[in-house]
């Protein structure tokens, strides 16, 4: 494995990326942002949103996030941000991407051309780690999976970047990001890395 932990990403200025904070892994993906060289702010008002050049939205439960973004309007500031900022989504924050969501079914932000199924790869207990193949470069990728959504459909303008057992792990759509695994429990930077990068681009 690469775990890529050698290169931090650089600029002039660094981005700004905030990471979701009303539950969940936040402060994982918080440090790992750091590491990488990038300033991270933890976002629990809409308002802080304009301060931001990308966001993430961690995994955790998706139910319990759109309880909470259902507050100050904040879903609808969430919807305006990821239909124009670059977004990553991991685990919940891809099932709060994807334009349908099964098993059961839910709303959503509905911003990125996927079908995801809650759970699919079973409950806590049937957490794994797995090596992955993917098109980023490095080799295999270490995968962290926690009651990971399965990614049932895409549409054609979502490149698929990693697979698990033919189903699609990582994948990208324009200015969106989403993994169902969890890349902030990993050593492996390179997913963060892959995201910044569009961040500046």
């Amino acid at each position: 494995m690469n775990s890529g932990n050698s290169a931090r990403f650089e600029r002039k200025s660094a981005p700004t990326i905030g990471v979701l904070a009303l539950q969940g892994a936040f402060e994982a993906h918080a440090q790992r942002l750091r590491e990488l060289g990038a300033a991270a702010v933890l976002v629990r008002t809409p308002d802080q949103l304009t301060e931001l050049d990308a966001v993430i939205l961690p995994g955790g439960e998706s139910t319990t996030f759109l309880k909470h973004l259902e507050r100050n309007g904040f879903f609808e500031s969430l919807h305006e941000f990821v239909t124009t900022h670059p977004t990553f989504g991991t685990c919940a924050g891809a099932i709060l991407l994807a334009t349908k969501v099964k098993n059961p079914e839910q709303r959503s932000l509905a911003v990125m051309d996927m079908t995801l199924e809650r759970n699919a790869y079973g409950r806590q207990n049937d957490s794994r780690i797995l090596e992955t193949p993917t098109k980023l470069p490095g080799g295999p990728l270490e995968t962290v999976y926690i009651r990971a959504p399965r990614i049932a459909e895409t549409g054609p303008e979502v490149e698929v970047l990693a697979e698990r057992d033919g189903s699609p792990t990582l994948v990208r759509q324009g200015h969106l990001l989403a993994a169902t695994f969890h890349p902030e429990l990993s050593p492996d930077t390179r997913v963060h890395r892959f995201f910044l990068d569009m961040v500046t681009k």
